[in-house]
C-alpha cells in the first residue's frame, strides 16, 4: 500500500509541475485534463502526508522511551504513543478507502427518470413523493435540479418526470437510488381505510459529454409538435416539443418542458446522449455484472430495493437490511443516513475482495 501511495504523491508533484507548465497553460484540453487528475488525487496525497507525518512523530516518541526519564515524563510519553498510534491507524483506514478504484462517473451531474410503475394513479402520486425527495436532497447538498420532461396526472403526481441535477459528486451518491422503490400506505382514492402497495422506478444515469459518446446528426431523426398538459388538453399552440429517435439504437426521447424549440432539443439531446451512454456502458459490462455479486444490488432498474411503510413511518433499504424509523424526515430529503450507510457497505465489500 505505501508503494502505490508514494507512487501517486510522486505523480501529484509531477502534475504541479505540468500545471506550470507554458505549453500546458496555453492547451485548455491538456489543462483542464490535468487538473482534474490533480483534483481527483488531492485528498490521498494530503493524508498520505499527514500519515508520514505521524508515523515520524510516533517512531520519535517511542525512541525517547529509551532515554533515561522520569515517571511522569514516561507516562506522558506512553499517553502520546497511544493517541499517535490511533490516529496512524484511523488515516491508514481512510488510505485504504481512498485507493479503492473510483467509478469514473462519481463527479459527473445525473438525470434521473421517475417512472409510475404498480398502481395506477397511487403509483403516479408516489412517483410525485420521490421526486419532491430527490429535488430537496439536491438542494440541501448545493445541487440544481431542472425539469426536463413530465406527464403529469389530474391527481396531482406523474406517470414520468425525467430531470436533471446539475452538481459535482451527483452520480457518486443518486446512483444508489437505481430501481424499483414500493410504497405501502392508504391511498387519497380509497374509502375503505385499506393499505395498497404501489411501485414506482428510478433510473440514474451519469450525463455523458461529446467526447464521450459519439451521436451523428444523419443517425437521429427530429420530430417535432405541440406541447400537452394533464390529460392531454393542448397547452401551447406553437410546435415547440421536440422527438428525438436514434435510429441505430431505437431510443426516443422527447421534451416539452420549455416554451423554446430549441431549448427543448438542446434538453432532449442531453438525455439522449446519456441513454445511449448508459445503454453501452451496461453491454459492456453484462458479463462483469454477472459474476458480480454486490451487496448494494446490481443496479437493475426492476430490482426491489427500498420500502416506504406509511402507516409505521418505516423505511428499508432491502440491500443492506437497513431500517429507519423516519419516513417524514426522508421524503424531505433527508437520505444522507441511507446513502452513508449504502456507501460503506459498498467500501466495505470492495476492500474483502481486494484482499482476496
Amino acid at each position: 500500500m505505501l508503494e502505490r501511495l508514494q507512487s501517486v504523491e510522486d505523480r501529484y508533484d509531477h502534475l504541479n509541475e505540468l500545471l506550470s507548465d507554458p505549453e500546458v497553460i496555453s492547451d485548455s484540453k491538456k489543462l483542464r485534463e490535468y487538473s482534474k487528475e490533480q483534483s481527483d488525487i488531492e485528498e490521498t496525497v494530503q493524508t498520505y502526508r499527514t500519515y508520514k507525518e505521524v508515523s515520524t512523530q510516533l517512531a520519535d516518541a517511542k525512541s525517547m522511551l529509551e532515554d533515561s526519564l522520569d515517571d511522569e515524563m514516561v507516562e506522558m510519553v506512553k499517553m502520546e504513543i497511544s493517541e499517535l498510534s490511533e490516529k496512524k491507524e484511523e488515516l491508514e483506514e481512510k488510505l485504504r478507502v481512498l485507493l479503492l478504484p473510483k467509478d469514473p462517473n462519481d463527479d459527473k451531474n445525473v438525470i434521473v427518470e421517475i417512472r409510475g410503475a404498480a398502481g395506477g394513479d397511487e403509483a403516479a402520486l408516489f412517483a410525485g413523493d420521490l421526486y419532491k425527495m430527490y429535488s430537496r436532497f439536491a438542494e440541501q447538498q448545493g445541487w440544481k435540479p431542472e425539469v426536463i420532461e413530465s406527464s403529469s396526472t389530474e391527481l396531482g403526481g406523474y406517470k414520468e418526470i425525467i430531470f436533471m441535477i446539475n452538481g459535482e459528486g451527483a452520480y457518486s451518491k443518486m446512483k444508489y437510488e437505481n430501481g424499483a422503490h414500493r410504497v405501502q400506505r392508504v391511498p387519497s382514492t380509497e374509502s375503505g381505510g385499506r393499505i395498497h402497495t404501489s411501485t414506482a422506478t428510478v433510473a440514474v444515469l451519469p450525463e455523458a459529454e461529446e467526447v464521450e459518446v459519439e451521436v451523428h446528426e444523419k443517425d437521429i431523426r427530429v420530430d417535432t409538435f405541440a406541447s400537452s398538459g394533464p390529460g392531454g388538453q393542448s397547452v401551447n399552440t406553437t410546435m415547440s416539443a421536440v422527438r428525438l429517435t436514434h435510429e441505430p439504437t431505437g431510443i426516443v426521447v422527447s421534451c416539452q418542458d420549455e416554451k423554446s424549440q430549441i431549448k427543448n432539443k438542446e434538453k432532449a439531446m442531453k438525455v439522449l446522449r446519456a441513454r445511449i451512454y448508459d445503454k453501452f456502458q451496461r453491454e459492456a459490462q453484462a458479463e462483469y455484472a454477472e459474476n458480480r455479486k454486490s451487496a448494494v444490488g446490481t443496479g437493475d432498474r426492476s430490482e426491489r430495493i427500498r420500502t416506504y411503510n406509511f402507516p409505521q413511518s418505516r423505511v428499508t433499504d432491502h440491500r443492506i437490511g437497513l431500517t429507519v424509523q423516519k419516513l417524514d424526515q426522508i421524503l424531505q430529503g433527508d437520505l444522507h443516513e441511507i446513502i452513508d450507510a449504502l456507501i460503506v457497505e459498498e467500501q466495505a465489500e470492495m476492500m474483502e475482495k481486494a484482499g482476496e
